[in-house]
């Protein structure tokens, strides 16, 4: 089950042009194009005929061609055309869901086209910021979105999951903090007076044997997104009461959109904010995520495939309080969905 009625990642921007991009999302098949004058459209990748994938067709012009009969769709979904007749019967017609392209991600809602308010989408401004560096992709995940959005909550795997690039000893008994305001999620972590991470060490410049203030913030909005602000300074600095100057600061920044109920496509970026007139920063950035998520993949893959073997006694731990909470929100979205009478908008 999903919470339909939600703004969601469907494509990095650079991925959908004149070709047709076909995705599974919320278990429904879209694909993905731009008109000809650059506008996004998602349509559903499921002819009205025979349910043949319109991907596999032509685009031309603004029209698509299904590959089987050859039906043509406008951008609306609306069946323009039927080859084999004159009269196109009322109801040829595929969903057209709303879209909007911004912050270099398409983003599609796959509940009531009404309520599709641009205002709701999650803010990713780092991407668009010139003060702001980055460097993303995307990958997809063998498992349910939500072993991912805890994977992003709880931290305390690092030391054991990337020890040679993110985790140190120490950091499993960083101290931490756990705040809701509304459906929102706050996991406050700082490490004080360590040793720098691998890759912190790296990024910051820090000489050997200088040791660091070391925060981690995972910030929680529904249904699916988690942002981090990470970082780490000279110890004594000041990061912790605000001034972060003389230090390295970035956001990991995650927007995970379901496909079905064992599978995920996650869009991920690591933003910036210093030697952004530097390349090889930004390369360095993409390739050291995407090898930690690679093992974070590896991991939560293997949750997957224990998961489907059945049920099993489970133990939870101080450490698992925001993903707790993180499902419990989600629930309980769903199920106002479920119960809102049509027709009748839930109030935030």
């Amino acid at each position: 089950m999903y919470v339909r009625n939600a703004w969601y990642v469907g494509a990095w921007d650079h991925e959908i042009g004149r070709n047709m991009l076909r995705r599974i999302i919320l278990d429904e098949p879209v694909m993905f194009y731009r008109r000809e004058d650059g506008t996004p459209v998602a349509l559903e990748d499921r002819c009205c005929h025979r349910q043949a994938p319109l991907s596999m067709g032509k685009l031309i012009g603004d029209i698509v061609k299904c590959p089987y009969h050859g039906l043509e769709f406008d951008q609306t979904g609306k069946c323009v055309k039927v080859p084999s007749q004159d009269r196109v019967p009322a109801l040829a017609k595929v969903k057209a869901f709303p879209v909007v392209e911004k912050n270099h991600w398409i983003w599609i809602w796959m509940g009531d086209p009404a309520k599709a308010d641009p205002a709701l989408i999650e803010d990713f401004h780092w991407l668009d910021d010139p003060g702001w560096g980055f460097g993303g992709s995307y990958l997809h995940v063998e498992a349910n979105y939500q072993l991912l959005v805890e994977n992003l909550l709880d931290t305390t795997h690092l030391p054991f999951l990337h020890p040679t690039s993110l985790g140190t000893d120490a950091f499993a008994r960083s101290e931490f903090e756990v705040t809701r305001e509304g459906d929102r999620v706050k996991v406050t972590r700082w490490l004080m007076n360590e040793l720098p991470a691998p890759f912190h060490k790296r990024m910051g410049g820090f000489a050997d044997g200088v040791k660091v203030d070391r925060w981690q913030i995972a910030m929680f909005g529904p249904p699916s997104f988690v942002k981090l602000d990470v970082g780490s300074a000279p110890v004594g600095t000041g990061a912790r009461q605000g001034d972060r100057s003389q230090g390295m600061n970035m956001y990991n920044l995650n927007a995970i959109t379901p496909e079905t109920g064992k599978t995920a496509h996650y869009f991920f970026a690591q933003a910036y904010n210093f030697k952004l007139d530097q390349r090889w920063v930004s390369d360095l950035v993409k390739s050291q995520v995407i090898a930690a998520f690679l093992e974070d993949m590896a991991m939560i893959k293997a949750q997957q495939l224990n998961m489907d073997l059945g049920p099993c006694p489970v133990v939870n731990l101080g450490q698992d309080k925001a993903w707790i909470i993180m499902r419990q929100i989600v629930d309980r979205l769903i199920k106002e969905e479920q119960q809102a009478p049509r027709g009748v908008a839930i109030s935030a």
